[in-house]
Order: structure tokens, then C-alpha cells, then sequence
């Protein structure tokens, strides 16, 4: 017989756990709650409808645009600066008719026009730094995009892990219910103990607030997944897909020569380094070199044409400060130089980077694909026995407690399982933007 101090203290657990559950009821998704979804999603429409309403791509797109509408009007870069200008005057005698007179009376209008172009040797390297700046913004607009994409792709299938395990938890406590009618109907028989019955209810009650708590959370992240998509929080949706993942070998040596020199943040670290070098030759060119100005200006008054005049000149500056060590000049000059150099360590420091990355992701896949292999190992041990100690409780041989042990266990190895198949999943998806590839290509 139990003492009736500890029936006192499960009876008090119970009561505390059906109190929690009136207050904090099950928490239902919109699909459950309507009787199916509005919305079904597959990952080819979250992609589609992500990339169609990301706000950040959007402006990233605007400055695309503003970079191609510079490198295709580079002639701008060379187009003379032209000035106009009119004048309207109004001149009147003043004492007219006495000895002197201060001014003629009469009006005079006129126009002029000017026309001034410079030429130095730095314009070329400048074209081209506008050039290569069109080609930058692109680089990072598809990068963004791809960075989006998995993105995407990871919360997607973090979501489906979710709903997985939902299912889980919901099979928990059905198992628990079915663990618990048994025993209330055994002790109704006489045939099972009084705290038999009071541990079943207590762990339908952990089983239940356990499903309420991952349902609580799984609706809130569904909810700020679709708002990144552009759908209400509250819209009925589901997501169609499940994960699927093989083992993939791959050398690290191989993939990082074939796919290292394409990955975004290397190209650009070389776009900088062309980028400076075009800056220094532009700034010691400019400097340096001899620059050619040439002028011309129409002037008409009264629009009489034969008061026009028109003038022209040509003028070549030569510098000479730039030639002088120390001056301002020379030490741009200087500062320019240095700053090649130093993006030259610092795509140095990129690719080492990358290289450590990309080792330490395969490695990090071969290590989980054993994690994985052992979890469904313990998968398939945890259900046996789960079954035999089942059985044993049906045979009077295995206590309640044992039992909700066992189920408990097959709890914790499913989610371990799926956790673990969400990891290789997750680090795919890692190695294919450290890589630049497409992932499903790289499963291939």
C-alpha cells in the first residue's frame, strides 16, 4: 500500500497539471483549426514568393540599376561642361540737352556660350572603376540572392523538422493515454495500484503540455516565416516536403581548387584590388601627366551678327609638385600603392579563411552522418523496447514506471534522430554557399 503522504503529493501534482492545462490550452495551427490549409507550399513557391517580397534585394536591385545606368554612359566621363548666358541692359541720358551727358540712352542685349573640355591620361582607369563598379553591384545582388535563397531554404526545412516532431509528440501522447486507460480500467479490476494509476495521469499531463509548448512555438515561427514571404501571419498554410537527405563523400582539396576562385567574397576581394590599382594609376596619371584643356565662347549682341565674337584657346598644364618626393601629391600617390598592397593581404586572409571553412563543414558532415547512422540504431533498440517492456506490463512483469520510462526514451531518440538529420541538412546547405554551388548539385 502507498503511504498517504506521497498519494497526497501526486494527487497535488495532478491537480497542478490539469490547472496549467485549462489555463494554457493546446495551442491548434490554422490548418488543424480549419480543417485544412488556404495555402500549400512546397519549396520552389517559399523560394519564389521570398525573393519576390525581400525588401533588402529590392534596394539592392535599385543600386544595380544605378550602376548599370553608369557604366553605360561612360562617354559622360569625357562630355565637355557647356555654359550659357543672356543679358538684358537699359541705358538713359541723364541732363540731356546740357553740356555733358553721363550716359548714351539705350538697350542691349546679349548671349554667350562656353564650351570647356579637360583631358588627362587618368580618365581610362577612371571608366574603368565605374565599369568595374556595375560589376561589383551585380556580384553582390546574386550573392544576396543566393544567401537568400538558403536562407530560406534552412528555415523551411527547420519548419518541417518542427512539424515532425509534432507528429512525435502527438504519438507520445497517445501512447500515454492508452498507457493510462489501461491502467485506470486494471485498477477499476482491481488488478493495478492506485499510484500506477496517479503516475499514467501524471505523464499524459507532462505528454500534453509537452505537445501545447512545441505547438505554441511552432505557430509563431510559422507565423514569422510567412510574414517573410509576404503572406499573413494568420493565413492557413502548410508546407508540403519532408527531409531527405543520403550520405555524400567529398574531398575537400578537390572542391576547394575547382570552386575557390568563384566564391562571391574572393571575387570581389580581386574586383578591390583591380579597383585600387585602377585608383593609383588614375591618381599618378592625373597627377603627373599633362593635362590638355581646350575653351571656346560665342558671344552675340543685340544679335547682330556682324557684332559677333567668337574665341578659342588650347592650354596644356604640366605638374610639377607630383614629381617632388613628400609633397601632398606624392604622398596620395603613395597612400594609393599601399592600399593595393593591403587588399592583396586581405584576399590573402579571405582565401585562408575559406579554405579552413570549407575543410572543417566536410569534416563536420562526416561526423554527423555517424551521429545519424548511431540514432537510428538507438531508433530501432529504443522501439524494441519499448515493445518488449510493453508487454511485460501487459504480463505483470514490468512496473508503470518502467514502462513510461521506455516511451519516454523513444521520445528523446526520435527527436535526437531528427535533429540530427536537420544538422546534415543545415551543413549541406552551408557547404554549398561556402562553395557557391547549388546544393541539390551538390548532393548529386
Amino acid at each position: 500500500m502507498v503511504s498517504g503522504q506521497k498519494r497526497n503529493f501526486f494527487l497535488l501534482m495532478i491537480r497542478c497539471l490539469i490547472l496549467a492545462s485549462a489555463c494554457f490550452p493546446a495551442t491548434v495551427s490554422p490548418a488543424e483549426a480549419g480543417g485544412g490549409a488556404d495555402l500549400v507550399l512546397s519549396l520552389e513557391e517559399v523560394l519564389e514568393r521570398g525573393l519576390e517580397n525581400n525588401l533588402n534585394l529590392k534596394k539592392s536591385l535599385l543600386d544595380l540599376s544605378a550602376a548599370e545606368y553608369a557604366a553605360d554612359n561612360l562617354w559622360s566621363e569625357i562630355f565637355p561642361s557647356i555654359s550659357g548666358s543672356a543679358a538684358a541692359a537699359y541705358n538713359s541720358a541723364l541732363f540731356s540737352g546740357s553740356g555733358f551727358e553721363l550716359n548714351e540712352q539705350g538697350r542691349t542685349l546679349s548671349a554667350g556660350l562656353g564650351i570647356n573640355l579637360t583631358l588627362n591620361a587618368g580618365i581610362p582607369y577612371g571608366m574603368n572603376n565605374i565599369r568595374l563598379a556595375y560589376q561589383t553591384r551585380l556580384l553582390n545582388y546574386e550573392d544576396a540572392r543566393n544567401q537568400l535563397e538558403i536562407q530560406l531554404t534552412k528555415n523551411f526545412y527547420s519548419l518541417i523538422a518542427d512539424r515532425d516532431n509534432l507528429a512525435y509528440l502527438e504519438d507520445m501522447l497517445r501512447l500515454a493515454e492508452l498507457q493510462y486507460e489501461r491502467n485506470r480500467i486494471g485498477f477499476n479490476n482491481g488488478l493495478v495500484g492506485e499510484l500506477a494509476v496517479m503516475q499514467t495521469r501524471l505523464g499524459v499531463e507532462n505528454a500534453r503540455y509537452n505537445l501545447s509548448a512545441a505547438r505554441s512555438a511552432y505557430a509563431t515561427r510559422m507565423g514569422e516565416f510567412l510574414a517573410s514571404l509576404g503572406v499573413e501571419q494568420d493565413s492557413r498554410a502548410e508546407l508540403r516536403g519532408k527531409i531527405e537527405i543520403a550520405r555524400i563523400d567529398l574531398d575537400p582539396e578537390v572542391l576547394i581548387q575547382e570552386h575557390l576562385p568563384r566564391r562571391p567574397d574572393i571575387v570581389s576581394r580581386r574586383q578591390e584590388i583591380e579597383r585600387l590599382e585602377n585608383a593609383e594609376k588614375q591618381t599618378a596619371f592625373s597627377a603627373k601627366a599633362p593635362s590638355l584643356r581646350l575653351s571656346l565662347d560665342w558671344n552675340s549682341r543685340n544679335f547682330d551678327p556682324f557684332a559677333d565674337a567668337v574665341s578659342g584657346s588650347a592650354s596644356v598644364s604640366i605638374p610639377i609638385d607630383p614629381w617632388i618626393p613628400g609633397t601632398r601629391t606624392a604622398q596620395s600617390i603613395r597612400n594609393a600603392r599601399v592600399s593595393v598592397e593591403k587588399a592583396k593581404l586581405d584576399l590573402k586572409i579571405a582565401e585562408d579563411g575559406a579554405i579552413i571553412q570549407i575543410r572543417s563543414l566536410i569534416a563536420n558532415l562526416r561526423n554527423t552522418w555517424g551521429s545519424i547512422e548511431i540514432a537510428r540504431l538507438s531508433l530501432g533498440v529504443a522501439e524494441r523496447n519499448y515493445q518488449l517492456t510493453e508487454q511485460g506490463f501487459r504480463n505483470g512483469t514490468v512496473e508503470s514506471l518502467t514502462l513510461a520510462d521506455a516511451r519516454n526514451n523513444l521520445g528523446t531518440v526520435r527527436q535526437r534522430l531528427l535533429q540530427s538529420e536537420l544538422s546534415y541538412q543545415t551543413m549541406i546547405l552551408d557547404l554549398s554557399a561556402a562553395l557557391n554551388i547549388n546544393w541539390k548539385d551538390l548532393t548529386k
